[in-house]
């Protein structure tokens, strides 16, 4: 607490442009947090084809797009199933004109060939290839999230989805910004191990000690803005995390933009194909 009413402080005198608040973590070590909430398994990675920039990379980009999918929490090292099931649900409304939630539980359980280790952590582009490898995912309401480690229950008569192929995105800010006009929602890794990203509130989060190579946590970018003045250093990414509606702005953030990619935002970004 002493720590968060200091910073807030710092930021009613202008130095951070964001707030910070407590919540659910706020009882929890250091070290139950990283190993509850955060997780990625990068040792074994299903890369996809690199994501080619199309001639058209300078078409203009709406300044917010947003998704409502809502935000579930649990005290499980999810954040990879979350960011690649979401990505995924955009994805099929846009195909089918229907929106469906797909089960997470489904990619905890059964993604462990791909390289993923449930509840313990994993990755995105590796749920991406279990998913192409399996020929689809089942729906959250057939495979519903209980938020811990259990045997595969897949059943191909519950699958809403399916992947044909998936692509990484070349770490520049500006193809994350086309990537999102032109498909949608992208899977990013991130550096979530900071107490100010875990107790983050509102405003346009940015901490010189956040890593952009020492990355821990999924998390879903579905837009992007800018608050005041663009050129002011208030350009922002908006991220759809995982922790529950209490954390952040409704289980939301706004990550910093175009400052030497903050956090690792496009430092192993993906999404995928349908």
């Amino acid at each position: 607490m002493k720590m968060i009413i200091q910073h807030n402080q710092e930021y009613y005198q202008g130095k951070h442009r964001f707030l910070m608040a407590m919540n659910g973590f706020g009882d929890m070590t250091n070290e139950e947090f990283r190993h509850m909430m955060i997780g990625l398994k990068m040792e074994k990675s299903e890369n996809g084809e690199v994501f080619k920039v199309p001639f058209c990379a300078g078409t203009s980009v709406p300044v917010e797009r947003k998704q409502t999918s809502t935000v579930s929490p649990g005290r499980c090292a999810s954040g990879w199933a979350f960011s690649a099931a979401g990505a995924l649900e955009v994805q099929m409304f846009r195909k089918t004109g229907k929106r469906v939630s797909l089960s997470v539980q489904n990619l905890l359980d059964c993604s462990w060939p791909q390289g993923n280790e449930g509840c313990n952590g994993g990755l995105m582009s590796n749920a991406f290839q279990y998913v192409k490898n399996n020929g689809g995912l089942d729906t959250e309401e057939s495979y519903p999230y209980v938020g811990r480690d259990g045997p595969c229950k897949y059943r191909p008569e519950h699958s809403a989805a399916n992947i044909t192929a998936f692509h990484t995105i070349p770490q520049r800010e500006k193809i994350l910004m086309m990537v999102l006009r032109k498909v949608g929602p992208v899977s990013a890794t991130i550096d979530a191990s900071l107490d100010t990203f875990r107790f983050y509130k509102q405003g346009i989060y940015y901490d010189p000690k956040c890593s952009s190579e020492d990355l821990n946590h999924g998390v879903l970018v579905v837009g992007y803005g800018f608050q005041g003045k663009e050129s002011d250093n208030q350009k922002y990414w908006f991220v759809k995390n995982s922790w529950g509606t209490d954390w952040g702005m409704d289980g939301y953030i706004k990550m910093a933009k175009d400052r030497d990619n903050h956090c690792g935002i496009t430092t192993k970004a993906s999404f995928p194909i349908v």
